[in-house]
């Protein structure tokens, strides 16, 4: 009867061990939105510019949108994620720019500076997307023309490790769409 037992538990132990070293690992998560396929245009004949003409109108082009949108970012402090009093006005005057254009949406883009684990920033910097929808849709704008994505410490505009940098890395960027 000994011997039966302990040949069971054994047995037990073996299957339970198998059991637990098969089980998958955890799924690893990104929040980079995948690159959306673009339709298909037709081809525009036209005369290339000169390269340094060509990366002149590339910048114009990319810097355009931010600066027409009438959108401005907001910063944070080091660790931190609710709206400092110093970004209150930038705050109201993208909300004042979404009422004034009813069909804009705005993708809200939570960043950090280079401090921290990856995980970490990615969830600080989705509680400072969220923390400025909060704002703006208690100013009135819809939550439905809000999406939020964090970027976490991967889109950094400034890369040297001094606190000036960082503090231009803890931001929101809007993005109108």
């Amino acid at each position: 009867m000994k011997r039966t037992s302990f040949v069971v538990v054994a047995l037990l132990l073996v299957l339970s061990l198998v059991a637990l070293t098969g089980c998958p690992k955890k799924a690893e998560v990104s929040s980079v939105p995948e690159p959306q396929p673009q339709a298909a245009q037709p081809e525009k004949v036209a005369e290339a510019p000169a390269p340094a003409e060509a990366v002149k109108e590339e910048a114009a082009k990319e810097a355009a949108p931010k600066e027409t949108a009438g959108l401005q970012p907001v910063y944070f402090d080091f660790d931190k994620s609710f709206i400092r009093d110093d970004a209150k006005a930038a705050m109201k005057a993208n909300a004042d720019w979404l009422k004034a254009n009813p069909n804009a949406k705005v993708r809200i883009e939570g960043n950090c500076d280079e401090r921290g684990t990856i995980e970490y920033n990615q969830a600080l910097g989705q509680r400072r997307a969220a923390s400025a929808k909060k704002y703006l849709t208690d100013m009135g704008v819809s939550a439905k023309r809000i999406a939020l994505i964090s970027y976490g410490k991967e889109k950094p505009v400034c890369k040297e490790s001094t606190e000036d940098c960082w503090q231009k890395n803890r931001r929101d960027d809007f993005i109108a769409e």
